[in-house]
């Protein structure tokens, strides 16, 4: 229950549940923190968990307290998105067939990955690069690219600089930004901010379809 009652407030503010943690556990919270990235890029049943917000949170964090050391928790941050990329990568590729085999499981459609394999087909090894600033999606494509007919050795690579990218650039920018004040006191309306760069990829598109259809 106490895990639970961790996620959810840590879905809710960020921020004020990892300076509580912090305060109470300190070096365990660099375990915890890789644990989440870990679970949100490797577990495709926990699409919902912080991503996005969780590194701007831990940026500003290292910034403003100086009990996380921003040299170690970035490559920790990368290591743990890359390994849960594999993972879920990995358990696509085992279960391709049976994905392949019926119409739907879960919330998985077979449709699902025929799309998927015309995506990277069409885009390329930036389509994974894509999907790592996506919520959600970055949870579901490793699986999906698992499933489909992309090549491990194309996909590895892309999957190394889209989790650095990710990791680095939104992490140091709660970093650079923890100083500001406004920052601060304002963080839901920067996470906010965040959530709705990161799902423009998404909105834009349909925006343009809708737009050209009337």
């Amino acid at each position: 229950m106490e895990i639970i009652y961790f996620l959810l407030h840590l879905l809710k503010d960020p921020l004020t549940t990892l300076q509580d943690f912090l305060a109470h556990y300190e070096m365990l919270t660099y375990v915890i923190l890789a644990a989440i990235i870990f679970v949100e890029t490797g577990l495709i049943v926990m699409p919902l968990l912080p991503g996005d917000s969780l590194l701007f949170a831990v940026g500003l964090l290292a910034a403003s307290t100086g009990k996380l050391d921003i040299q170690i928790i970035i490559p920790l941050l990368i290591c743990a998105a890359l390994l849960g990329d594999n993972v879920n990568h990995f358990c696509g590729k085992h279960f391709s067939n049976l994905v392949k085999s019926r119409d739907h499981i879960l919330f998985f459609k077979r449709e699902y990955i025929t799309q998927t394999e015309e995506f990277y087909a069409k885009h390329g090894g930036k389509a994974v690069i894509m999907a790592r600033f996506i919520p959600i999606i970055r949870t579901i494509a490793p699986f999906v690219a698992g499933a489909g007919s992309m090549k491990y050795s194309k996909y590895i690579i892309f999957c190394i600089i889209g989790a650095t990218l990710w990791v680095t650039s939104i992490t140091l920018a709660g970093y650079f930004l923890g100083s500001n004040e406004w920052v601060k006191y304002n963080f839901e309306k920067v996470v906010l901010a965040i959530v709705f760069v990161s799902i423009m990829p998404i909105i834009w598109p349909l925006a343009r379809i809708k737009f050209q259809s009337t």
